[in-house]
C-alpha cells in the first residue's frame, strides 16, 4: 500500500478508536445512549452531579420511572453529604418524593424513598411510620427496612436499628449499599468500631468512588485510633474531588489532634481561602491559632466566625459557642477589655433571647483586671 493509503488508515483507526474513548469516557452526552441507564451508570462510579443531572432529564419523559424517581432521591441525600454546601439536597430529595407520593400515595416504592429522604432530612418519626408501612406490605422492601434503621438509630434505639439493618443488609437487592452503610452506622452507635468499619469497606467495594462513605470510614477509623485510615480515606476524596472543602477541614482538625501545628494551619487556610463564608472553617483556624499561642490571630478569625454566623441568620440555638467564648478569652489574655466585654455582652444578648446550654459569666463588676469602657449588659 501506498504511504498515502496507508496514512489514511491509520487516521480513521485513530478518529474510530477516539470516537470510541470519548462516547465510553462521556456516554451521557451520546444521543443514542438510554438517560435512565446513563444515571444509574453514573450513580454506580460514584458521579453523583450526573447522576442528579441525568436523573432530573429523564424523568421529563419517564415521570412514571419509579425506579429513577428512586435512584434520583438517593443521590440527592448522597450528594448531600460531599461538602459543606450541599445540605440543601436533603431538602430537594424530600420534595421530589413528596411530589411523587401527591399523585401514586400508594405506591409503596415511593413510600421507601419517601422515608429514606425523611430520614435524611432528620425527620425519623414520620420516616419510621412510613418504612413500617411498607414492610407490613412488603416485608422485603429492602431500602424501606434501611430507611427504618437509620431512622430508629437516629433517635437512640440503637438496638432496633441493629436488628433492621442487618436484615437489610443480609438481603439481595439493589439497595445493598445503602443497607451495608446502614449497618456501618449502627455498629458505630453501638460502639463497635471495628465492625463498622469493615462494613463500610463492603458498602465502598460495591462503589469505590462515592466520597460520603470515605468520610464515614474516616470517622471509624478515628474512632478506633487509627489516624493513618483516616488520613487515607480523606486523601481518598481529594484525589476524586480536589476541591473539596469538607475533607479539607477534616484534614486540619485531624492534623489538630496530632498535634501536626504547621499542617492544621495549613489545611484551615485552604479551607478559609476556598470556602470564606463557611465559618467553621474560621472557627477551626481560630481555635488552631489559640492552641499555638498567637491569640491576635485567634481573636481575628474567630470574630469572623460570630460574624458570619450572625449575618447569616443561623439560629442562637445552632450557633458554635467556641466562637465567641474562645474569642473572649483570646481578648482577655491580650488585655484587650473593650473587645472581650463587646464579645461578652453579645454573647449575653443571644443567651437573653434564645435557650443557650453553654454558660459565660463574670461578675457584676465585668472581667478581672478589665477597667471596662464598655459596661457588663
Amino acid at each position: 500500500m501506498s504511504l498515502a493509503v496507508v496514512l489514511g488508515v491509520l487516521i480513521n483507526v485513530i478518529l474510530l478508536s477516539w470516537s470510541w474513548l470519548g462516547g465510553r469516557l462521556n456516554f451521557a452526552q451520546s444521543p443514542t445512549t438510554d438517560l435512565a441507564t446513563a444515571a444509574q451508570q453514573a450513580f454506580e462510579r460514584g458521579d453523583l452531579d450526573s447522576a442528579v443531572n441525568l436523573s432530573q432529564q429523564a424523568l421529563v419523559t419517564q415521570s412514571e420511572n419509579t425506579a429513577l424517581l428512586t435512584l434520583l432521591a438517593r443521590a440527592l441525600v448522597y450528594r448531600s453529604y460531599t461538602d459543606y454546601y450541599r445540605a440543601g439536597d436533603r431538602q430537594s430529595a424530600l420534595e421530589l418524593t413528596s411530589d411523587a407520593l401527591s399523585r401514586s400515595p400508594n405506591n409503596l416504592d415511593i413510600l421507601a424513598a419517601h422515608a429514606f429522604a425523611l430520614q435524611a432530612d432528620e425527620q425519623p418519626a414520620i420516616a419510621a411510620q412510613i418504612a413500617e408501612r411498607v414492610l407490613q406490605r412488603d416485608p422485603s422492601n429492602v431500602l424501606a427496612r434501611t430507611a427504618m434503621a437509620l431512622a430508629y438509630g437516629s433517635v437512640g434505639s440503637f438496638e432496633i436499628a441493629m436488628r433492621e439493618s442487618l436484615r437489610a443488609s443480609q438481603a439481595e437487592s439493589d439497595f445493598q449499599l445503602d443497607a451495608l452503610r446502614a449497618l456501618a452506622i449502627s455498629y458505630s452507635d453501638l460502639g463497635d468500631y471495628q465492625n463498622a468499619s469493615s462494613a463500610v469497606m463492603r458498602a465502598i467495594q460495591l462503589n469505590n468512588r462515592l466520597t460520603p462513605l470515605y468520610f464515614e470510614r474516616a470517622l471509624y477509623a478515628m474512632q478506633r485510633g487509627d489516624a493513618d485510615t483516616a488520613t487515607t480515606a480523606y486523601f481518598q476524596i481529594l484525589s476524586y474531588d480536589p476541591e473539596n472543602v469538607k475533607a479539607r477541614l477534616r484534614l486540619c482538625e485531624l492534623s489538630s489532634l496530632m498535634r501536626e501545628r504547621d499542617s492544621a494551619i495549613d489545611y484551615c487556610e485552604q479551607v478559609t481561602s476556598l470556602a470564606p463564608n463557611w465559618s467553621d472553617g474560621w472557627y477551626q483556624l481560630g481555635r488552631e491559632y489559640f492552641l499555638q499561642g498567637d491569640f491576635a490571630a485567634a481573636q481575628s478569625h474567630l470574630h469572623r466566625c460570630a460574624s458570619l454566623q450572625v449575618m447569616q441568620g443561623v439560629p442562637v440555638d445552632a450557633r458554635r459557642f467556641e466562637c465567641w467564648y474562645l474569642q473572649g478569652q483570646a481578648a482577655e489574655i491580650l488585655g484587650d477589655c473593650e473587645s472581650l466585654v463587646a464579645t461578652y455582652n453579645e454573647f449575653r444578648a443571644m443567651a437573653a433571647s434564645e435557650s443557650v446550654q453553654q454558660t459565660w459569666t463574670y461578675p457584676p463588676e465585668g472581667p478581672p483586671g478589665c477597667v471596662t469602657l464598655t459596661p457588663i449588659t
